[in-house]
């Protein structure tokens, strides 16, 4: 077998997921040779000429493997960033997504810097990127991640143990607040919000790779919503304060039913597109 270079590897990985279909496809194929070789963009651009060891060939097919078959980059990798983290990522929970920062934003908002709140649940936690994110800025706070999912919660465990906070933070199996007696300074969550005939329409890395669990919000997506808002009030401490991601163009209907149930809107939040994202609710 003759040599491959890193400029020859790129071209081939490129040239493979584009035939695939795959977006971005040259973006993919250097993040995917990257992380082959550890090495950056940088590296990779100046020295085209070096020469990648079997193992690394090897490797890379496999990588360029589980992308063609549209596994989301977040799965191939086996990790994601957010709020400046990095996140295990497993086929059992949701990729991590920029827009839901927005949550972690409001949040921050709400109660400024130190010491912050010092009770916080995450109500379906998945990776537990938003309590563990939340966790880091205020150290002095305490954490409760809630889900189905026990494979979920698995991989939340070990991103607390690989984040520092795994002291601070406890994870609980069970449907929204299920055997949960504490109340709390602030709950979030991102709980499914796709509405079920939409499921079908999303591209092949989320509606064939991420867990339904996670995503199917009913009919109109608004099925977790009408289980949430009528405990909240519940489960808030006299000062508390709630964030809900929720879809676009959903803000509203949930905004009603709050209000139905005890909440009044502090605010709202658009993500990166200026879409309307979460909401901030307090008990009347």
């Amino acid at each position: 077998m003759s040599p491959t270079t890193l400029e020859q590897a790129l071209q081939r990985a490129t040239q493979q997921l584009a035939d695939a279909g795959v977006e971005d496809a040259g973006r993919d194929a250097r993040v995917l040779l990257g992380h082959v070789t550890d090495r950056d963009r940088a590296y990779l651009h100046a020295f085209p000429e070096v020469v990648l060891s079997d193992e690394q060939l090897v490797q890379l097919s496999e990588l360029v493997g589980r992308r063609i078959a549209r596994m989301p980059m977040s799965q191939v990798l086996g990790s994601r960033e957010f709020w400046s983290l990095d996140f295990q990522v497993t086929p059992d929970t949701l990729t991590p997504r920029p827009d839901s920062e927005t949550l972690v934003e409001a949040a921050v908002e709400q109660f400024g810097d130190e010491p912050g709140p010092s009770s916080i649940a995450d109500l379906g936690t998945g990776t537990g990127c938003l309590l563990i994110s939340l966790l880091t800025v205020w150290p002095q706070s305490q954490g409760l991640g809630v889900d189905l999912s026990p494979e979920a919660l698995a991989v939340a465990c070990n991103n607390a143990r690989t984040c520092g906070i795994d002291e601070r933070a406890r994870f609980l199996e069970g449907s929204w607040f299920e055997g949960i007696e504490d109340r709390f300074d602030l709950i979030v969550s991102n709980p499914p919000y796709i509405p079920s005939p939409d499921l079908a329409g999303l591209e092949p890395e989320v509606v064939q790779h991420e867990p339904h669990l996670a995503l199917d919000g009913g009919e109109d997506g608004l099925d977790a919503y009408r289980a949430l808002l009528p405990q909240l009030t519940n489960y808030l401490t006299d000062e508390g304060v709630v964030v809900l991601e929720h879809g676009a163009g959903q803000g509203p209907e949930i905004e009603k039913l709050a209000l139905e149930h005890g909440l009044v809107v502090v605010t709202n939040r658009s993500d990166l597109a200026g879409l309307r994202r979460c909401l901030v609710l307090r008990a009347e």
